[in-house]
């Protein structure tokens, strides 16, 4: 039961995703921007299809960057679209109407830490989803480059 649960749930937020994806594509960045928290679109090429995929991440400024938490809600395992960026980890981020090519680059020790710390007055459920998985949630840097 617990597992059939898992998948309405996971097909559920895929589907919330999806809708949120389009809306924000549709409307050239002027809807979905914010939900309480500032959106941005990840757009990472796909690691076994080679298509696009985009997903909305709730994300904060540091150092010039994006930064965005790999968390899927506490999930065992890491979202797809950190999966698609270890592979490759150039993508682009739509951030309200910009659009940016972006490389990402996953925080660890001291900048981890920091970002971490930063990213709680943003996004507190956060902690909570890092409560519920073993796994150390990935707090990745997308830091715009030249295109």
């Amino acid at each position: 039961m617990a597992s059939r649960l898992r998948h309405l749930r996971a097909r559920a937020l895929k589907a919330a995703f999806n809708a949120h994806t389009a809306i924000y594509e549709a409307s050239d960045g002027r809807l979905g921007s914010r939900i309480g928290m500032p959106v941005l679109l990840l757009t990472v090429t796909g690691r076994k299809s080679g298509q696009p995929r985009s997903t909305p991440l709730v994300y904060f400024e540091a150092d010039g960057a994006y930064v965005v938490v790999g968390s899927d809600g506490g999930a065992r395992r890491d979202p797809q679209w950190w999966s698609n960026l270890q592979v490759d980890p150039r993508g682009k981020v739509r951030v309200g109407r910009r659009v940016l090519d972006v490389e990402a680059q996953l925080a660890e020790d001291e900048e981890r830490a920091r970002l971490w710390a930063q990213g709680q007055g943003v996004n507190p459920a956060w902690a909570r989803y890092q409560k519920t998985t073993e796994r150390s949630l990935p707090v990745v840097v997308l830091k715009p480059t030249q295109s």
